[in-house]
């Protein structure tokens, strides 16, 4: 039976690597709406739907980019808790 402790370190590292994995898509994002926020406070375009197609362009960019890598840590750490399914399952 697997014990509270281990449930918890299993959370606690789904929930660092979804926090790691998702870390460069969600700073681009919020880089990339804080420079098009800068340029319509500075131009006075009040468009809301601007920074749509910008965010979204950057988003699949790092995507194409970093996929690969945040790929590798979803399988690393998959790979992880299966290799140690037999460890979870004797506590």
């Amino acid at each position: 039976m697997i014990t509270q402790d281990a449930v918890l370190d299993i959370a606690r590292d789904a929930i660092f690597n979804i926090i790691i994995v998702s870390a460069p898509l969600l700073l681009i994002s919020l880089i990339v709406g804080l420079i098009i926020s800068i340029f319509q406070t500075v131009t006075s375009i009040q468009e809301q739907t601007l920074t749509f197609v910008p965010k979204i362009l950057a988003v699949f960019i790092t995507l194409m980019l970093a996929g690969s890598w945040m790929m590798n840590t979803m399988i690393e750490f998959v790979e992880y808790l299966w290799s140690n399914f037999s460890y979870f399952t004797s506590m």
